[in-house]
């Protein structure tokens, strides 16, 4: 497991009208396990109640989960309310059933990662946990 010198804090969001959050409260709760501070903004969030939540909890690390197939629509405007709110440097991830040919998209529109089903929820936070190291250690966060 990679160390980082401060805690990453997360918030997972559940865009629009998708039920379904067994799958975020499991990566919520093995994030916390790998020593990353997490907040869950509960279901049937707004683009805008998802990035006001994570500019005032100032979060590092945005992750979105949907299944109903509504992800082009909203996580591009996730990304476009985190910017107008200053925190477009948020790593922004995601999960669910996402298209291969959708998953190409949303990485050239800021996403740096998305998990599909299946992913081992331990990949999913030591991907996080390095890819912050990076950023620490750009920012002059690590010695």
């Amino acid at each position: 497991m990679v160390m980082v010198k401060r805690k990453i804090r997360v918030l997972i969001g559940k865009p629009g009208l998708d039920g379904h959050d067994r799958g975020a409260k499991t990566v919520a709760s093995v994030l916390r396990d790998h020593g990353m501070e997490v907040i869950y903004s509960g279901l049937h969030k707004t683009p805008s109640e998802i990035a006001e939540a994570a500019a005032q909890e100032d979060v590092d690390v945005v992750g979105l989960s949907i299944l109903s197939g509504a992800h082009m629509s909203l996580f591009p405007r996730v990304r476009e309310e985190l910017a107008q709110r200053g925190k477009q440097e948020v790593l922004l991830v995601g999960g669910g059933i996402i298209p291969a040919e959708d998953v190409d998209a949303l990485e050239k529109d800021g996403y740096a990662r998305l998990f599909g089903p299946g992913t081992n929820t331990d990949e999913i936070a030591n991907w996080i946990t390095s890819e912050m190291q990076i950023r620490f250690e750009s920012e002059g966060d690590e010695e």
